[in-house]
């Protein structure tokens, strides 16, 4: 039996939950990739630059007005075109205005548009902008039809579908975009380069890459820099995608009291916009005895250039540290290429060469277009010369024909169609001439507005020769439209103009350099004792020293670990981290020594410390956690290798904790001959098998330990031997004899 329908059933549409899913973020999809993220090939701008270049036009911002407030251009792009927010609008503008970003900028930026430093900028309210020349070349002619319009978000305005570019922007300028699945990130290239390049792919379309190669090398970005690995270039330029390695500019000088300086003055287009951090870098690896080469280090940078000295102490060796610098900060980085745009509304990774051939394929569209307009324009206008040149010739029967009327409309009768009626002539001579008058209706508007100083012989021989100039005209864009040869003849004649107002000398070198092989320290490798008491004070003593330490004087440091000089101290907190400090960092002192705290000795902060390794026993071992909501797991030692001094070592819920971490031999791993003990606040305990704990990567959460009543939550949990009795909680022996082992999980039993 059918099932009814019933009343309030009728008000809802059922829909299968995937499929709307699936649909939804397809279109969140196109929307983001097509209108949002990813440059256009053809003027290498993305929808909220185009936006906001329009409505600087509309707003007549031409680089010889004044500046207008960022406020205003940003209310206008929003208002007409980009409804997505000032944030991302005013972001997009100040971008537009960075020499440091773009080779040719297309903000004319007045105010605190940022720095290369990576300042930020002022706020909206108290920057002006206006265009700059570069973006002329994107919308010179915007009144000659050569682009379609399309209805803006709200249909009240109209908006272009892509700039009418004269210049190979995308290849100039780069872009960088990240959309649903995909990203871009083309790098900048020379514009006189980019230019050239786009004039022999127009001269021949089947130029071969390594031809073309000659004309444009590689990538020039603004910032200068060295890219290391040139030989890939061909195969970026030949696939679209590819990395390549980019190098500070480094020169050596002499310093004071016979140290050297090492003088960066070019950067890595990578740390663009972000230069303070590379010097902070830089300092930091200074002052954690990283390089303890460097004696100083100083931003000189002006409006002349970037300068960062970094003195050299004394007799030590340079190209070994500035083989270290490469290796260990941004001085050397790398540029990851994805040259992809959108084409037909579909997102393609562009060949160098295919990517010349869509602009160049643009230019024939827009020249086209262009003189098309210029052909119309100049017939409209030889249409009136010729009819007012005609008129001069029988402005005598037209000056009766006007008296003779009685109004405008029977004398534009008259001129246009030769219809007499009505009209009071002097003579039947002039009556019969005018009845053969054939002007256009252009023709007779213009003779009829024309004024008397038009019939002095200097502006009648003015009209004839903008006659003879427009035919003249008329005869060349006949001409370039008719032969492509001639339409191709003046694109490049115009390139080779812009070349002239954009060129300018190669910043970015190319070479093939081997990888820096990393820093390598001077140092007599040995064994060393760290001592660390219930406070945290810590020191280093050398083995000899230390076998000659009393039990007795030794009793007082919770924490006593062997490690190599040249290893690392890797100390665990209750916040999930895994901060590392190297053994050479550990000041060396005498057993009775206070020693240093471990807070100032690495980024540790106000962090609680529950558990401290060598680095060289961490890779080898593995480790048990136990968090205080009762999660535990056990996670590999090498998972932890890392350069940096901090990182993550597992993942916390936001009020949860470590409270307890062991660390175990490769053989209790792998036969989990040891049992976990968990012990709760309420005075809950739980025994089970290491075995029953699965071994997960340190970004997982782990897997519940045991089950915590309401307002429960461990305060101590480890990974003991088999014949162990009792823990120590609160620095008190709590005895776990009578715990009965139970499966992972459980409630637990209550403890005396």
């Amino acid at each position: 039996m059918a099932k009814k329908t019933t009343a309030n059933e009728k008000q809802f549409i059922f829909i299968d939950f995937s499929e709307e899913m699936r649909n939804s973020f397809r279109d969140y999809a196109v929307s983001v990739i097509v209108d949002r993220a990813l440059p256009d090939v053809r003027d290498g701008l993305k929808p909220v630059q185009r936006r906001i270049l329009y409505a600087m036009n509309e707003l007549k911002l031409d680089p010889d007005k004044p500046h207008r407030k960022s406020a205003r251009i940003v209310g206008d792009t929003m208002g007409k075109y980009h409804p997505h927010g000032d944030s991302s609008i005013y972001e997009a503008l100040c971008h537009m205005s960075e020499d440091w970003s773009l080779n040719v900028p297309l903000i004319d930026g007045h105010g605190n548009f940022g720095s290369v430093d990576g300042d930020e900028a002022a706020a909206m309210r108290y920057t002006e902008a206006r265009l700059s020349n570069g973006a002329v070349m994107l919308l010179g002619n915007m009144d000659k039809d050569l682009v379609d319009f399309v209805p803006n978000f709200d249909e009240s305005e109209k908006e272009p579908k892509v700039l009418p570019a004269v210049i190979p922007n995308l290849l100039i300028n780069g872009t960088t975009g990240i959309a649903v699945g995909m990203a871009t990130n083309m790098p900048p290239h020379n514009a006189g380069e980019a230019i050239d390049a786009a004039i022999a792919v127009m001269d021949k379309p089947d130029i071969s890459l390594d031809k073309l190669m000659e004309i444009i090398p590689g990538p020039d970005f603004p910032t200068g820099g060295i890219i290391i690995n040139a030989d890939e270039i061909r195969s970026i330029y030949e696939t679209g995608e590819g990395k390549l390695k980019v190098r500070a500019k480094v020169e050596v000088e002499k310093g004071e009291a016979g140290r050297t300086n090492l003088v960066v003055t070019e950067i890595p287009y990578t740390a663009s916009g972000n230069k303070t951090k590379l010097v902070e870098s830089i300092v930091d690896l200074m002052k954690e005895k990283v390089f303890d080469e460097i004696y100083d280090v100083r931003d000189e940078s002006s409006k002349e250039g970037i300068r960062i000295v970094i003195e050299v102490k004394k007799d030590r060796d340079v190209e070994n540290l500035l083989n270290g610098l490469y290796k260990k900060t941004g001085l050397e980085d790398t540029y990851s290429v994805n040259m992809l745009a959108i084409l037909d509304q579909q997102p393609i990774t562009f060949p160098l060469i295919r990517l010349l051939q869509e602009f160049n394929k643009f230019q024939v569209e827009l020249y086209t277009k262009e003189h098309q307009h210029l052909l119309k324009k100049a017939q409209d206008r030889l249409e009136i010369v010729s009819g007012l040149i005609k008129a001069t010739d029988i402005i005598d029967l037209i000056i009766e024909i006007l008296r003779g009327s009685s109004s405008v409309k029977q004398a534009k009768a008259c001129l246009t169609k030769g219809d007499i009626t009505d009209i009071k002539f002097k003579s039947e001579a002039s009556k019969k001439a005018a009845s053969k008058l054939d002007f256009t209706e252009r023709q007779a508007d213009a003779i009829l507005s024309m004024q008397l100083s038009k019939l002095i012989g200097l502006e009648i021989a003015k009209l004839h020769e903008e006659d003879e100039n427009l035919h003249k005209n008329i005869d060349f864009y006949n001409l370039v439209l008719s032969d492509e040869k001639e339409l191709r003849k003046v694109i490049k004649g115009r390139l080779r103009e812009f070349k002239k107002l954009f060129a300018r000398e190669r910043r970015t070198e190319l070479a093939n350099v081997e990888v820096s092989k990393g820093y390598v320290e001077d140092i007599k490798e040995e064994n060393i004792y760290v001592l660390i008491d219930k406070f945290g004070y810590t020191k280093s003593m050398d083995e000899a020293a230390f076998l000659k330490v009393s039990q007795e004087n030794l009793a007082e440091f919770t924490h006593i670990i062997c490690m190599k000089n040249t290893d690392k101290l890797c100390l665990f907190t209750a916040e999930g981290n895994m901060h590392q400090l190297k053994g050479m960092s550990i000041p060396r002192g005498k057993v009775k020594d206070k020693g240093v705290l471990v807070h100032n000795l690495c980024k540790v902060g106000k962090e609680e410390i529950v558990f401290y390794t060598s680095f060289e026993d961490l890779f080898e071992s593995q480790l048990f956690f136990a968090t205080k909501k009762g999660y535990v797991k056990l996670v590999s030692g090498a998972e932890f290798e890392t350069n940096r001094g901090t990182i993550a070592a597992t993942k916390l819920d936001a009020d949860d904790a470590v409270v307890g971490i062991t660390q175990l031999s490769a053989m209790d791993a792998i036969t989990g001959n040891r049992k976990v003990v968990m012990y709760t606040k309420n005075g809950m305990g739980l025994l089970y098998n290491l075995g029953e704990v699965s071994e997960l990567k340190k970004t997982s959460r782990g897997v519940k330990g045991i089950n915590l009543a309401a307002g429960d939550s461990v305060v101590y949990a480890g990974a003991l031997p088999y014949e162990a009795e009792e823990i120590i909680y609160k620095e008190k022996p709590v005895n776990i004899k009578k715990l009965k082992l139970q499966g992972r999980a459980g409630k637990g039993q209550k403890m005396k």
